[in-house]
């Protein structure tokens, strides 16, 4: 149920005390023998507050040096490029990394003038650097994506240029403990005044060679042409100059109706549980830009690190299985010189709406557990054309089926849906909707709830063996699963399949909440029946354990 003020502006009383913060990142101390207080790469890299003692300086001291010393042992020696967004942390956090990189000799990119870089936009840096040049570069966001303003978040990409595999994180994470539990005592680290002026450390301009080569990806001539009426809100975050540089490049004159850069994120709407999350894909979060629905052919909006994104249609918000499934129809109908045996690839929490759509195209499915970096190798090497969560974050290949970006690119997936609408004359929604009628509708939900560390610890180690249920909405459990069909990883949770529907039950690897997923392919009553037993099995499991 949401909360009463989910979708009212945010009350002044809400607002975080950004002084407050920024001076806790300094001055709190945080104590390694205590879990909360540890270095902890989720399905997104380190994530945190400052209030928590979770985020602070000396975690990005540990965690920076770690990946110093990981790239030493990789012999990686190409340059790193750090990106960061708006979140009040981040500025603090991309301070204490220029100067542990600047003392340990490290070739490092920021960006030009203090500005923000999308998420995208560093893995695409990576790739073009490492197509080029010998030397291998890698790279560090600075951000925790959509959180909620006190919140901060750091992930490492190595050159594959997406999110780290999870061999990688433990080390880095391993060696980020080791060093706290030592007092960061072997950390190098500059007076920030010294290292900034270090010859290792160097602005770049990642907005315009992005901006340039998006005519390799996005079919721009005919998002032009067709005169569409677009929108875009930036929710605050690294999108607003590059789609300031895109609308100067291409003329596309797309409406930017939040310039606003403030770190309170006052501007925003409150989420479905009354917290201020820039969720794009929250109908909540996004009430302003729904608002405007009426005035634009398309309107869409990314989240802080423009890594996620979503689609406003007249119809409203689309769902983001809904627009994925649109996506995975009109990619793999209008990339003629994508690989034929290209697959797609889609987490097992995505609708089996996007495997049909796969087979209508002739195209097999890759089903991975949560989290992008289970699309990285494939997107570089061509085997995926396209890679997407539930959760509104996807990529895929250029017109010439090589890689653009191996992490999600939240930027690309708005273009692609002015593209969608510029060629077919149809809106992603109108599309969707003729999916429906030609392969049955599909009722899909996701609910969460507050966990303790220990309840998402439980809930990640869960066996087949615990579930003594037989039969789900009325009908017998044909699959319990804990591994993914498609490679065999983990999956951190439970999915459990019938005839008609499927649930699935995982932590959150970024907030302190566990995650309800269900689909029934017969009516929203047997999808309300799913949930409900779901949340039955869940509850039940946790309160064995306690």
């Amino acid at each position: 149920m949401a909360h009463p003020l989910a979708g009212q502006p945010v009350p002044p009383q809400m607002l975080i005390d950004v002084p407050k913060l920024i001076a806790a990142y300094y001055e709190l101390t945080s104590d390694p023998a205590v879990a909360t207080q540890r270095v902890v790469f989720g399905t997104s890299g380190h994530r945190g507050s400052a209030l928590k003692k979770s985020f602070n300086e000396a975690h990005i001291l540990a965690v920076t040096q770690a990946v110093c010393d990981y790239r030493k042992a990789q012999g990686i020696d190409g340059p790193l490029f750090i990106g960061r967004d708006a979140h009040p942390l981040s500025t603090p956090a991309l301070m204490t990394a220029v100067r542990v990189c600047a003392a340990n000799g490290v070739e490092t990119r920021i960006a030009p003038d203090d500005s923000q870089t999308p998420t995208p936009l560093v893995s695409f840096a990576i790739l073009e650097h490492n197509r080029t040049h010998e030397s291998k570069a890698d790279g560090i966001v600075i951000t925790p994506s959509h959180n909620p303003p006190e919140d901060g978040g750091f992930k490492y990409n190595p050159p594959s240029g997406g999110p780290a595999d999870t061999d990688v994180t433990a080390w880095i994470e391993a060696r980020a403990n080791a060093l706290l539990e030592n007092g960061n005592d072997e950390v190098k680290a500059w007076r920030y005044e010294t290292a900034i002026q270090s010859p290792n450390i160097a602005r770049y301009d990642f907005i315009t060679p992005y901006v340039n080569a998006l005519e390799e990806i996005i079919d721009i001539k005919a998002i032009k042409a067709a005169k569409l009426r677009l929108a875009v809100d930036p929710m605050g975050g690294s999108a607003l100059e590059v789609y300031q540089a895109i609308n100067a490049r291409y003329g596309l004159e797309i409406d930017i109706v939040n310039t606003r850069v403030d770190p309170t994120f006052s501007f925003m709407h409150l989420d479905h549980d009354g917290k201020i999350r820039m969720d794009c894909s929250s109908p909540w979060a996004m009430a302003s830009l729904v608002a405007l629905k009426d005035r634009y052919d398309l309107a869409f909006g990314n989240d802080t690190d423009a890594d996620r994104h979503g689609i406003v249609t007249p119809s409203g918000l689309m769902n983001p299985n809904h627009y994925l499934s649109v996506a995975v129809w009109y990619l793999f109908g209008h990339r003629p010189r994508w690989p034929k045996e290209a697959r797609v690839g889609k987490t097992l929490v995505s609708s089996l709406m996007i495997d049909k759509v796969a087979a209508q195209r002739g195209r097999a499915v890759y089903e991975v557990p949560v989290g992008f970096k289970w699309f990285v190798d494939g997107l570089l090497n061509g085997a995926l054309g396209f890679g997407g969560e539930e959760s509104a974050g996807a990529s895929f290949l250029r017109f010439d089926g090589t890689p653009w970006s191996t992490d999600k690119d939240g930027i690309i997936m708005t273009l692609l849906a002015a593209e969608i609408r510029a060629v077919t004359g149809k809106d992603p929604a109108h599309i969707y909707r003729e999916l429906e009628a030609r392969h049955g509708r599909a009722y899909y939900a996701r609910t969460d709830a507050p966990a303790t560390p220990e309840q998402k610890k439980r809930l990640k180690n869960l066996k087949p063996d615990d579930i003594t249920a037989k039969r789900l909405g009325g009908d017998p459990i044909e699959e319990i699963f804990t591994e993914a069909p498609g490679n065999g990883a983990p999956i951190g949770g439970l999915k459990l399949t019938t005839r008609r529907g499927w649930v699935a039950m995982r932590p959150s690897g970024t907030e302190d909440i566990y995650k309800i997923y269900a689909e029934s392919l017969h009516s929203e009553e047997h999808l309300a029946v799913l949930n409900q037993e779901a949340s039955a099995i869940v509850s039940a499991l946790l309160m064995e354990r306690n």
